[in-house]
């Protein structure tokens, strides 16, 4: 949530209560640094909030901030060059171009998608101190959110777990028809395949059957699959490891930062929050 902002962060304590701390007592001055970088435009912000509340792709953003798809597009080129957020594609190509979807948009730094889902759209009541509607906001639509960024993670973490035959290109796929979460290259052609659930049940053996399903859908055929799940594994599934199938969960990012050091860490330069 607070991902590129170099906070301190004591993650023993609950999440909410350190939004309140950090972001909602502070909104002041975060939102005028924010403004300063969108240039306050309503339609700039009313995008923003659009694209962080929905599935990211350009059309469904234009729908949910209620703006042309002109004023969208002009919008979008503004904010790319301001590095706020940046068009991400889908990987491959569908198997029949009529089936091919609008791009998405991606956040830059991920307390921007934060900012504008849950406090953004409630500047009112957070400047009379009432911070009920972004707290019940948060409540609710948390699960859905944190989807995105388990699913970055998991695309940095195979970046690092792939040393032997490097992985040379990682996104998503996604065209009329289907969208499979994790869609990869290595270095020597082999194709990746992955699926990321952040649920508390245990993966099943079906959810290998429907990346599979995805993949036949979209003609492509994976040399590897890849699967994260928050809460472990079935045990049939647990049998099914091989290389050709490799199975992750929570414990494997501490991986991602084991080889920090002070150089790699983000220095809070904010003097008043």
């Amino acid at each position: 949530m607070f991902g590129g902002m170099g906070w301190k962060v004591d993650t023993s304590r609950p999440l909410i209560d350190l939004i309140e701390e950090k972001v909602l007592q502070n909104y002041t001055y975060i939102h005028s640094d924010i403004t300063k970088m969108t240039r306050s435009g309503n339609v700039n912000h009313a995008l923003l909030t659009g694209i962080a509340m929905g599935d990211r792709r350009t059309h469904s953003a234009f729908k949910r901030a209620r703006i042309s798809k002109d004023e969208g597009e002009e919008a979008i080129e503004d904010l790319c060059k301001s590095a706020i957020i940046e068009v991400e594609y889908s990987l491959e190509s569908p198997p029949k171009p009529e089936d091919k979807v609008a791009d998405r948009l991606l956040f830059t730094v991920p307390f921007m998608r934060f900012w504008f889902a849950f406090i953004s759209p409630f500047f009112k009541g957070i400047k009379e101190g009432d911070y009920t509607e972004v707290k019940t906001r948060f409540a609710n639509r948390e699960q859905g959110f944190s989807d995105l960024i388990m699913q970055r993670l998991f695309m940095a973490l195979l970046k690092k777990s792939f040393k032997e035959d490097p992985i040379v290109e990682i996104g998503s796929y996604w065209d009329r028809n289907v969208e499979i979460d994790i869609l990869a290259k290595t270095k020597s052609g082999k194709i990746v395949a992955g699926s990321c659930k952040y649920a508390a049940s245990k993966l099943k053996k079906s959810e290998l059957t429907k990346l599979k399903e995805k993949c036949a859908i979209a003609e492509l055929s994976p040399d590897i699959c890849v699967l994260f799940s928050k809460n472990s594994f079935s045990n049939e599934l647990k049998s099914l490891k091989s290389e050709e199938l490799k199975l992750y969960s929570l414990k494997n990012f501490k991986s991602l930062i084991e080889d920090l050091n002070s150089e790699d860490l983000l220095q809070n330069l904010g003097k008043r929050y």
